[in-house]
Order: structure tokens, then C-alpha cells, then sequence
């Protein structure tokens, strides 16, 4: 059976079964520069043995530690680096995924190691109390995390006798026991259940099919059919007493959320004509009219999304889940109400074929000019299609609507019902009586009153709710225009003082759609934090009030983002091109009117106060990589240093803000894609004028950025309260040349296996491990970094300064062979075809940003790596990196468990951010 494909899509496609059952999709794809191969095993969370949760997560980890043919236990991770690639793999519920991407070259070898996973895995004995201590650090991690502890809620709240109440990370507690008995029962687990009949495998390499066939069959068909039928228990997820009832739920974070859930059978088979997709579609609608749109009228709601909620083999939950005011928590029967009577509008009204046909439509235009994903996601996304479509639609089954079946859209909106209902409410304060295992959240479950759920049932729809009127922005199709661009690279097609625009007509990608990036710089963006705390709340008060106006255009596939950067805002439009003028003047008009209301500034004040103070419980590794950028960057800020100056704003001063950030404007901008030079040139005028009835002209904003040249090691404490220590460790370099850049990139790809090995699997000093090359402001640097539950900040820097003291003797152990493949492996990875019209743009944009006007900044980099000798790359080392003085930034947090360990402590330590920022000298550009 043929598999259907998108016009747009240049591989070729091949399904197949081996002599053992497994299932393989090979996709030839000759464009592309690396190869990627995905196994994803019908065996989840859900497999668990009742006296093992998490033991298909621990297997999973397990399975990287070494076969019998490849028995070291990094050398797979080893070899997937060196050769320029990435790997990972995930557990579910039902589905553990395995995947990975390398160069082409080595794909072969690499198919060697990846199919001993599934043939002859070891269970080394003396890596066992190794991985469940990995496993722990994993738990560890998100311990603090508000989803995973709603999540252990939900489990706590269901049929105790369906897998889905299973704990499915695993610990320490429930990996516990004797080394030799675990690892047995590790056998026993998996040879009940992976099986050749239960895995689907995708190729997807630059060869014909006829080699991807012989690679399929050489590597996969020994993996063993044990001939398993998946048998979980038919029980309900819910039971009858489960149902109407109440569930509190008190977060860590600050937040108020409602989510009115609605068990349903499962979707699979409503995969053709998408019922769901189409509801969703209209109740999640933001227009006049919709449910969001009265409910942030009368000031009850921020947000609200359709749709969303767990699924598996028998159930599917279906959520509407609702961010809420302290108003809209104050009147949750209220907002439940307009819900149902929503639902009702939908069901009595909504029925239409023209309304199922603009998102089917929608979906059409999106597979019809389907961009590429790489291989590595592409491979991942197909092999677990293949658990869920019929062979032709493993690609288009994402896409396809075959049209309108009321009767099985009433089915599914007649179970939408108070008589089939829970509530779960996330809110501080909120009563509770339980605390849920493994994460510790409060919680209450209570039936829901009868006379709640009789009002429910008699929803009479209120005259402020509308369906959507017919979408202007959609179209039934269209296409690029066959024009070749007379540039390789995008060229300027308009200047003046004060604004810059480039253009680059895309001839490759055939797709009529459209990037464009155009970015306002003011010196009044962020020279406080004041001023800054005062422009992010433009950018939101500005996103929140284009919302009824743009939504339409929105789901029509046109959309936008504006954020705002270190010299002022940016905004980034992209869609199909026939309607992105359209969306531009409708954003520039209402931009202009300015037109906020102070209800809606006191809730978006207290919705970005709320998020920087929420940042404070962020996981202690992510408040570190924020502070990283706050302490180098000028103009970048603490956000909880923001929130103090925007606790005192009013819309007064928003407005003179507003005002004066527009008084003086530099417009830099990219037109990228189905766009023609005269368009971009028109454009450019349209915006020149527009901009001059507001402003004058003005330079771009400085970019500057903290010089760690002669400063030693230098150190910053971090508070955060979290069981975690965590470290990073940042070197810069001094100049912003392409032999840096390839020095810099290149010494972290030479470490970063070897780096995680060493400190995660060898020495479990956390989950988080990793090194990174990390440019800042054009200036490239390098991080190491460790979140870890079991050793506070002196002894995780002891660690890297000891990994870094010792890596000049593995790279003289490094054989030239070695050396000239780990290089080769950067630079496949640097200079990887862009895959798409948003890659290319993205990496279009980068460049503008950083001056790499001859747009050449990766090739030029990418020479000087193959020029570097491993002797250039240790004397780099012991001249920048050996000596625990050399010029360093250190940021640290300790975990409330090693507080009573000796403390990091230092004479070069920032305990006024402030003030160092001021002194300190400066790259600016």
C-alpha cells in the first residue's frame, strides 16, 4: 500500500515487515547530510511490575550501558558525539522510544551498536546501583516541578486497577534491594516484554532504499520474536465514584488554573475525520465573541486552551483548562458555566460544514507545503506513528479531515457533560486534606455539589457568546511564485538613516510562506530596569490587546511573536505570504492606537509579576543559566530586581513610556522567503513612513557585554531554595574571531561525552550534567554545568576543575583518526543543510544580529576547525582553562541538604550585582 505523501515532500518512502515481525519505515532522503534511525517499543510505565514502578524507565536507561558485542559502557554515547551526532531516548505510558542522528558516513557502524540494544543488552552487574542512583537524580530533578506533582495528583484520583495510577519515574525506594536480585528481575522484565512484534523502526538516511533494506535486515532481524500480545486490563480509568468530584490542588508556583476534564473512549480511530481537532477548534477560538474573550471581559480569565489532557488504549481526557484571576477563582461556577453553555452553542449551532472545512482546509495547505524536519525528529515522530495509523497514513495521518460527521462529533459533545465532569483546580489556599505520594502536593478530592452540577445541566447561552464568523485569512490554497533570486545570501533593498531592510527571494524550499523579522531599537528599551520591566510590559499589554483582532489570522496559519531584546523589541511574523500584509497593517494599526484599559493592565501587571516571581522556583540549574546572562549583559536584569520597579508602575507611565520609546527608532529588518524584491522594497517604504510620523531617526542600541579578560576566577551565589546544588562554570573569549569561535566550539564537542560520562554516569553527581558552547553577545564561551542532589557547590567545582585538569591527557590519547573524525564531526554539525524556510531564516537573522553581513560567519569558523591541531587545542587549555586563577565566572547555589558541607567561598566574590556591573569593563558593539 502506497504511503501517501505531501507534494512538497522530496523522499522516498518504503514499509515493510522483517522475517521477525518488526515493523520498519525506510525513508531515502538524498538532501540530507546525516542519518537518524528511531526504535520505538510498544512498552511503557503502564508494563511496570506492580512491586517495580519505574522499571521500564530504569530499563530504558540501562540499555545505553553496554551489549555484549560493545560491553564499554560510554561508548556508544562516545561515538554518536565524535561522529558529529546526538542521542536519547524516552519512557511513556505505553511507548519507550529510542533515537539518535550521526554523519552519513558512519551509519552503518552505528546501526551496529544501536540494534545490540534490542539483541544482547549486558545488565552489567556493577553499573545497576550506578543507573537507579541516575534514576534517583532524575526523580530528584522535578521534585519541585508543579506538572509532575498535578500529574501524581491525577494518578492518586483514578481506578487504582488501571496502569495509569502507576508512579511511573522510579527512585531509589522503588529500585531498592539486593544489586543481583534487581538485576534480574531487570532480565525477567525484559525479555516479557520487548519483542521484535512490538517495535516499529524508521531509517532515514541519504541512501536508496535498496541499502536501507540491507541495513534493516542485517542489523534488525536477529532482535528475538518472542511472538508478546500487549494485554492491559479493560477497567475504566475512571470509576463511577470518581467522577463529579473536585480535586484542590495547592502549587508551588503561583498560579490559578482551572481544568474541566471529560473522560473519553479512546481516539485512535477517530484519526480520519479529527471530531476533536474540530471542537477544539471552535472552543478554543479567541475572537470577539468566544468563551476567552467574555471571560477576560468580566475579568475572569487570562488564558484558556482546548483539548489537551492524557490518552492511551482505553481512555482520552479531554480539558479545557482555563488560567484564572483572583477574580475568576472568586467565580469558578461562573466561568465553569459559560464553558458549558459554549458547548451547547457548539453543538446546536456550530454543526457546519463550511466551519469543519476552514480548519480542514488549514490542515490541507499545512501538509500540501509540509517543510522538512531533520532526520533525528523526523524519524522519532514516524516510528511512533506507526503504532497508531494504517501504513498509508503514517505521514498524513497528523493532516488528514475527511470531513464533517456530526453523528460522531454529537458523541463525543454529548459525553462534554456535568454528568461526566471532574475539576481540578491549581490555586494557593486552597483546602486540602491529602498530601500525594513521591511529590508531597496537597490535595482534596470532594464530590461536587448537586446543585452545582443541576445548573450545569441548563445552560442557557448568554448574548455575548458568538461561534466564529467565516475567517478572511483563510485561504483554499496557493502557491510560491517560480521567481529565482538574483542573490546567494540576503542583500539590503532599502536605507535610510535609521531603518535597513534585507531581502532574500527563497528558491529552494518552494513553499509560499514568508519570514519576516523587523527590529526597533530605542535607547529607552532597557537602560534601567525600570525601563525594561516597563518595555516587557508593552510587549504584553500589546500581545494581549491584538489577540481578538490577529486570532482569526492566527488560525489561519499566519503568526507572529513580538519579545523584547537587550536594545528594544523585535516582532517576527511568519505564514503563508498572501495574507502577511494583511496581518502586518492590522498589527501596525492597532499597534498604534495604543489603546489599553486599566483593568487589563492591573491583570497583565500581576500576570508578569506572578511569572518573575515563579522564577524563583524554577529548577535551580535554569535560575543559573538566567543569571549567567544578567550578570554579563548590561541591559539584562534580574527578574525579581524587574518585579521591585514594576510593583510602583501605573498606565501613566506606561504610556510616557511608550512615548518616549518610540521618540527614537533604528528598524533593522529581514524579508525572507516567497517574497519578491520589489514587495520587500515597498514594504520598506511603508515602514520608513509609518515610522517617521512617530519618531526620528536613531543609531542602533549598544550590546554590551561584561570583559572577563584579567579579572581571575570571579563567583556568585545564586539564592535559591531547592534540596539541589548547582554550578556553572563560564569561560570567555577575549575577541570575537573565527578561530576563537572554532577553538571554543570545538574544545566543547571534544569534551562534552566525555565531560557527562565522567560526572554523571561514572561519578552520579546529578541528572543535569553538560558542557556547552555558549556565545554572548558575538563573544563565544564555553560552560560546564551540574545540577546535583548529592554534592554541594565546592566539591561539583573540585570535580570540573579535576575532569578539566585531566582532559589534556585524553586528547594526547586521541589518535590522529580519532582527532580528524571528531572535527569533521563539528563541522557536518556546523555547516548541516538548513532544512527548512524557518531554519534558514532563523539562521539568516542570527547573522544580521551579528553582523556577519557577509553571511559566511559558519563557513569561515568551520576552516579554522580543520586547521586546528589537537596541540593548538591543549595549549588553548592550559593557557585559558588549566589554572584554577584563570579568568573565569563561577555562579553557584547551594541545596538546603549541604548547607552543613563546607562552603564555596572566594575573595573575588560579586555580592553586589549592581555595582560590578557599573565598574566593570565592557565589549560593547
Amino acid at each position: 500500500m502506497p504511503i501517501t505523501k505531501s507534494p512538497n515532500d522530496h523522499r522516498q518512502y518504503q514499509y515493510l515487515q522483517l522475517d521477525n515481525g518488526l515493523r520498519v519505515l525506510l525513508v531515502e532522503d538524498l538532501q540530507a547530510q546525516q542519518a537518524a534511525a528511531s526504535m520505538a517499543v510498544n512498552v511503557g510505565h503502564f508494563d511496570d511490575p506492580a512491586s517495580r514502578p519505574g522499571m521500564a524507565h530504569f530499563l530504558e536507561h540501562m540499555l545505553f550501558l553496554g551489549t555484549e558485542k560493545y560491553p564499554k559502557s560510554g561508548e556508544y554515547h562516545a561515538f554518536i558525539n565524535q561522529h558529529g551526532g546526538s542521542n536519547n531516548a524516552w519512557t511513556g505510558t505505553e511507548q519507550t522510544n529510542f533515537f539518535f542522528s550521526i554523519d552519513a558516513e558512519v551509519f552503518e557502524e552505528s546501526l551496529d551498536r544501536f540494534s545490540q540494544f534490542f539483541i544482547a543488552p549486558c545488565f552489567d552487574l556493577e553499573l545497576v546501583d550506578r543507573e537507579r542512583h541516575a534514576i534517583e537524580s532524575e526523580f530528584s530533578l522535578k521534585l519541585k516541578d508543579d506538572i509532575r506533582r498535578t500529574y501524581q495528583v491525577q494518578k492518586e484520583t483514578v481506578n487504582p486497577a488501571h496502569p495509569f495510577s502507576k508512579f511511573s519515574v522510579g527512585n531509589l525506594k522503588t529500585l531498592d534491594g539486593d544489586e543481583k536480585t534487581l538485576r534480574q528481575e531487570l532480565l525477567d522484565f525484559y525479555q516479557t516484554h520487548y519483542s521484535a512484534n512490538l517495535m516499529t523502526l524508521c531509517l532515514v538516511a541519504p541512501l536508496p532504499l535498496d541499502e536501507l533494506l540491507a541495513l534493516a535486515e542485517s542489523y534488525f532481524v536477529p532482535i528475538e520474536n518472542r511472538k508478546l500480545a500487549k494485554q492491559y486490563p479493560n477497567v475504566a480509568i475512571y470509576e463511577a465514584a470518581q467522577l463529579g468530584q473536585q480535586i484542590n490542588i495547592v502549587p508551588l508556583k503561583e498560579q490559578r488554573r482551572v481544568a474541566i476534564t471529560f473522560p473519553l473512549p479512546a481516539i485512535d480511530r477517530f484519526y480520519k475525520r479529527k471530531p476533536l481537532t474540530f471542537i477544539s477548534h471552535l472552543l478554543g477560538y479567541e475572537g470577539k465573541g468566544s468563551l476567552l474573550s467574555h471571560l477576560k471581559d468580566q475579568g475572569l480569565a487570562i488564558n484558556l486552551s482546548a483539548g489537551g489532557g492524557v490518552n492511551g488504549y482505553n481512555f482520552k481526557d479531554y480539558n479545557i483548562s482555563i488560567q484564572l484571576t483572583e477574580k475568576g477563582l472568586l467565580q469558578l461556577d461562573d466561568v465553569i458555566q459559560a464553558s458549558f453553555e459554549y458547548l451547547k452553542l457548539i453543538k446546536t449551532q456550530g454543526m457546519q460544514a463550511w466551519r469543519y472545512q476552514e480548519r480542514a482546509n488549514l490542515l490541507k495547505l499545512a501538509f500540501k507545503y509540509q517543510e522538512q524536519i531533520k532526520p533525528l525528529d523526523l524519524a522519532s515522530h514516524l516510528s511512533i506513528n506507526m503504532h497508531h495509523y494504517e501504513v498509508s497514513d503514517l505521514i498524513y495521518g497528523d493532516y488528514r479531515m475527511d470531513g464533517l460527521d456530526v453523528a460522531q462529533v454529537t458523541e463525543l459533545l454529548d459525553l462534554m457533560s456535568p454528568d461526566n465532569l471532574r475539576i481540578q483546580l491549581i490555586s494557593p489556599d486552597l483546602d486540602t486534606e491529602k498530601q500525594a505520594s513521591w511529590y508531597h502536593s496537597p490535595y482534596q478530592m470532594k464530590p461536587i455539589d448537586a446543585q452545582r452540577l443541576k445548573h450545569w445541566r441548563e445552560p442557557e447561552i448568554r448574548e455575548a457568546l458568538k461561534l466564529p464568523e467565516p475567517n478572511p485569512f483563510i485561504i483554499e490554497d496557493s502557491i510560491a511564485r517560480d521567481v529565482k533570486s538574483d542573490h546567494p545570501v540576503p542583500v539590503v533593498v532599502c536605507q535610510e538613516t535609521g531603518y535597513r531592510i534585507w531581502h532574500k527571494k527563497d528558491d529552494e524550499f518552494n513553499v509560499p510562506k514568508g519570514h519576516m523579522y523587523l527590529s526597533l531599537d530605542s535607547h529607552q528599551a532597557a537602560a534601567t530596569p525600570k525601563h525594561a520591566a516597563l518595555t516587557r510590559l508593552y510587549v504584553e499589554m500589546l500581545l494581549d490587546y491584538l489577540t481578538e483582532f490577529t486570532y482569526p489570522a492566527e488560525v489561519a496559519g499566519l503568526s507572529y511573536n513580538i519579545y523584547p531584546h537587550q536594545g528594544g523589541i523585535t516582532l517576527h511574523l511568519t505564514g503563508l505570504t498572501g495574507k502577511q500584509e494583511a496581518l502586518l497593517s492590522l498589527l501596525i494599526n492597532k499597534a498604534r492606537e495604543r489603546n489599553f484599559t486599566q483593568d487589563r493592565f492591573k491583570q497583565i501587571k500581576k500576570q508578569i509579576l506572578r511569572n518573575w516571581f515563579n522564577q524563583s522556583r524554577a529548577k535551580p540549574i535554569s535560575q543559573l543559566f538566567t543569571s549567567l546572562t544578567v550578570t554579563l549583559q548590561k541591559r539584562s536584569f534580574e527578574p525579581q530586581r524587574m518585579a521591585e520597579e514594576l510593583e510602583d508602575i501605573t498606565l501613566d507611565d506606561l504610556h510616557n513610556h511608550v512615548r518616549a520609546f518610540y521618540e527614537k527608532i533604528h528598524l533593522e529588518g529581514l524579508v525572507y522567503g516567497d517574497w519578491l524584491t520589489e514587495e520587500a522594497q515597498a514594504l520598506g517604504k511603508r515602514l520608513d513612513h509609518i515610522l517617521s510620523l512617530v519618531s526620528s531617526p536613531s543609531g542602533e542600541s549598544e550590546r554590551e557585554l561584561i570583559k572577563l579578560e584579567n579579572v581571575g576566577t570571579l563567583m556568585r551565589e545564586v539564592s535559591v531554595n531547592h534540596q539541589d546544588s548547582s554550578i556553572i562554570v563560564y569561560y570567555q573569549s577575549a575577541q570575537a574571531t573565527p578561530l576563537k569561535m572554532a577553538l571554543f566550539s570545538l574544545l566543547n564537542h571534544t569534551m562534552s561525552s566525555t565531560f557527562f560520562h565522567e560526572l554523571r554516569t561514572k561519578r552520579q553527581l546529578g541528572y543535569m550534567v553538560g558542557t556547552g558552547y555558549l556565545p554572548l553577545n558575538r563573544y563565544p564561551g564555553m560552560i560546564f554545568y551540574v545540577q546535583s542532589p548529592t554534592a554541594g557547590p565546592l566539591k561539583l567545582l573540585e570535580a570540573i576543575d579535576e575532569f578539566i585538569a585531566d582532559f589534556n591527557y585524553a586528547v594526547m590519547q586521541i589518535t590522529n583518526d580519532q582527532w580528524e573524525l571528531t572535527k569533521q564531526g563539528l563541522i557536518n554539525q556546523i555547516m548541516e543543510h538548513d532544512p527548512n524556510l524557518k531554519t534558514r531564516g532563523q539562521r539568516y537573522w542570527s547573522s544580521i544580529g551579528n553582523k556577519d553581513y557577509d553571511f559566511n560567519q559558519r563557513e569561515l569558523v568551520a576552516e579554522q576547525i580543520g586547521e586546528l591541531t589537537r596541540s593548538d587545542l591543549i595549549k588553548f587549555m592550559m593557557q585559558k582553562m588549566r589554572t584554577k586563577h584563570g579568568d573565569r565566572l563561577i555562579l553557584f547555589t547551594t541545596g538546603e541538604q549541604h548547607r552543613n558541607q563546607e562552603q564555596l567561598t572566594s575573595d573575588n566574590m560579586i555580592t553586589d550585582l549592581r555595582s560590578f556591573k557599573q565598574r566593570a569593563a565592557k565589549f560593547s558593539y
